[in-house]
């Protein structure tokens, strides 16, 4: 056998497997669209950091219906993570390119520009490693996700697997967490701090009155009432 022959072996191998792992997502993304996520990616990682100090470490997780979480927390999301989510189709550009001034300006990360869509492809099957390769698997799952589900369905799973403190992830859980109560019953001004906390919870979720969370919970509750939902 020729070293060509083998080359074209080891390239045709390396296509299978990426097709391969493309259908794996695409089936996952359909058998979600009418079914709940038990899990994520990025909540088994989490898991295994607790685990790895306390291996009776568990998750604070608990799937909720859509109607069961509050309009308030709802809108106060969209203020402040995605306030185009109903109109772009995964991306928004412009905000992905005023992120990218403002690292530039200041010469490190500082802004994100991710939208709904493309953290929660994120969440559902990437490591937090950021690479280009992840970077382009997190836009076809994103793409994947805006075509075969409707934006109701998207938010109502980002809603439920997004973190919001040390092992806690979801709505429901995030407000027995913090306010000991349903998520269906949170106010506005507990929905803009869960809103605000969603950047960098496990470390608000140790300084819940850090000056720069209650600064963005102000705005976040400023804005809200004008943020539309599915």
């Amino acid at each position: 056998m020729t070293l060509r022959v083998l080359v074209w072996r080891g390239i045709l191998f390396v296509i299978g497997l990426f097709v391969a792992y493309q259908l794996w997502l695409f089936a996952h993304v359909f058998w979600w669209i009418n079914h709940n996520p038990e899990t994520s990616a990025f909540m088994e990682t989490q898991l295994q950091v607790l685990q790895s100090k306390n291996p009776d470490a568990e998750l604070k997780h608990r799937w909720v219906a859509y109607n069961q979480i509050s309009p308030n927390l709802k809108k106060a999301l969209i203020t402040s993570e995605d306030a185009k989510f109903l109109d772009h189709e995964g991306f928004d550009w412009e905000g992905i390119q005023t992120a990218w001034e403002k690292n530039l300006k200041k010469g490190k990360i500082v802004a994100g520009g991710s939208t709904i869509s493309q953290q929660l492809a994120k969440n559902l099957f990437l490591s937090g490693k950021k690479t280009p390769w992840r970077k382009l698997e997190e836009a076809a799952i994103t793409v994947m996700m805006e075509q075969m589900m409707s934006k109701r369905r998207i938010f109502e799973i980002y809603l439920n697997v997004i973190e919001w403190g040390n092992g806690v992830f979801g709505a429901e859980a995030a407000s027995r967490h913090y306010y000991r109560k349903s998520a269906r019953s949170l106010s506005a001004s507990e929905s803009a701090k869960l809103a605000a906390m969603v950047p960098n919870p496990r470390y608000y979720d140790k300084h819940r009155s850090d000056r720069r969370l209650l600064r963005k919970t102000r705005i976040i509750q400023r804005r809200m009432y004008y943020a539309d939902y599915p």
